[in-house]
């Protein structure tokens, strides 16, 4: 496994770490409990070093398994843990909030759910247009002064976002989305955070399981899953993505002997100023394909024959603007309900 510092308390993370949105049941239907476990430990012994939740993740649910893998093996000093403030739940769906009382009221509750007196690194989970990014900064660096997080990130801050923040507190990380198929950050936040020193912990790097090679034109999604949403997912665009995985499946096997979901992970992390990628994983077969990912590298003629493929293959691309989460103005009935919560 890579491994890599990040610029703050001596901080060194795998350069693959576990993300656990789907073991706490929202959108991805979840995972039994022992299985999730076994996941957190299956990731330990690939090496996995970094481990990002989110209290949103299921209520709160994903922090507790976390905390109780850790805890019940005795593994919490080889973990980096990563969580989140700054979403609540209202109405049936989480909405942004994050003012300086439900930071502090946040972090005392996933203090209590990971099992540990410190939180790594604690994100900002998504800008609150209703507070000052300068309330939610001050409130982060009080926690940073006072010893309970070791380090800042942000996620999902566009690059102005991020300039107001880190005139108030310091920030040492940002979590952006980030695969083949979505890389508007490209244009200004790799570089900014490349110049800056910030490292980037890039998540969703199969694109909600686009590039794991395991889909086609009849994969059925049911309940809350977030794919249901995404326009990717809808024909004729479905198709046209397929058809991008199948050549660079074809792609990855002629030229390295791995296949996709190897090569979309690796292109993430030769990516010029990404720190980690974090695969989500609920199973513990979904880690093996970690191995194949590390050892080689992909070239820059590599690189254009595969902007060219997605580019002859997809045309009609679309963002990922559909995932965020609604400000409280956009809903003044649960604007009214929201309370804060552990």
């Amino acid at each position: 496994m890579e491994t890599t510092r990040i610029t703050v308390n001596g901080l060194q993370v795998s350069r693959v770490g576990l993300g656990t949105w789907s073991m706490g049941g929202w959108m991805w239907g979840g995972a039994e409990e022992s299985e999730a476990i076994a996941t957190i430990a299956a990731a330990i012994d690939h090496g996995v070093t970094l481990i990002d939740t989110a209290p949103v993740y299921g209520l709160g649910r994903s922090e507790e398994i976390v905390g109780k893998a850790l805890s019940e093996s005795k593994t919490r000093s080889r973990v980096t843990i990563a969580t989140k403030a700054g979403l609540q739940w209202s109405g049936g769906q989480p909405w942004r909030n994050a003012g300086r009382a439900r930071i502090l009221a946040e972090v005392e509750a996933s203090l209590r759910r990971l099992r540990t007196d410190v939180i790594d690194i604690y994100q900002v989970h998504w800008p609150d247009p209703m507070v000052p990014i300068e309330e939610t900064a001050e409130a982060m660096n009080a926690l940073f002064r006072q010893g309970k997080i070791r380090a800042i990130g942000v996620s999902n801050f566009s690059v102005e976002q991020m300039k107001a923040f880190a005139a108030v507190a310091p920030i040492h990380t940002v979590q952006p989305l980030y695969n083949l198929f979505e890389r508007g950050i490209e244009k200004d936040l790799l570089p900014y955070c490349n110049w800056e020193g910030i490292a980037v912990l890039a998540y969703g790097p199969i694109c909600r399981g686009l590039l794991s090679g395991r889909m086609d034109a009849g994969t059925v999604f049911s309940g809350d899953d977030l794919r249901l949403e995404d326009p990717k997912f809808r024909q004729p665009r479905y198709g046209q993505y397929l058809k991008a995985v199948e050549q660079l499946d074809r792609f990855a096997r002629d030229n390295y002997g791995k296949r996709v979901i190897h090569l979309a992970l690796r292109w993430m992390l030769d990516q010029p100023g990404v720190t980690a990628a974090l695969w989500g994983a609920r199973r513990p077969g979904q880690l093996d394909p970690i191995e194949q990912v590390m050892g080689w590298s992909i070239s820059n003629d590599a690189r254009a024959a595969i902007d060219r493929i997605i580019r002859e293959a997809v045309t009609d691309p679309v963002g990922p603007g559909f995932m965020a989460p609604p400000a409280r103005a956009q809903g003044s009935e649960a604007a009214a309900e929201m309370r804060p919560h552990a």
